[in-house]
């Protein structure tokens, strides 16, 4: 279920098309996310999923698998 939403969120945030987003795509080396995108994706997120990122974990957020696991961390 997190990777489906979280995938529909970056397609939708970035413009992308839902089959290029795998849990192994990178967001900045495969989807040209800027730190500005990235910040606004987390932020919504964060909505979303009812929790909160620490600066420090969302720095380290480099892929859609990354950013699923933490999700799943937050909802544990």
């Amino acid at each position: 279920m997190e990777f489906e939403k979280i995938r529909e969120i970056v397609a939708e945030h970035l413009g992308k098309e839902l089959d290029e987003i795998t849990m192994e795509t990178n967001f900045t080396e495969d989807l040209g996310a800027d730190s500005l995108d990235l910040f606004q994706i987390i932020s919504e997120l964060e909505e979303i999923f009812e929790g909160e990122f620490s600066e420090e974990d969302a720095m380290r957020i480099a892929t859609v698998g990354d950013a699923v696991e933490y999700v799943k961390k937050l909802r544990t």
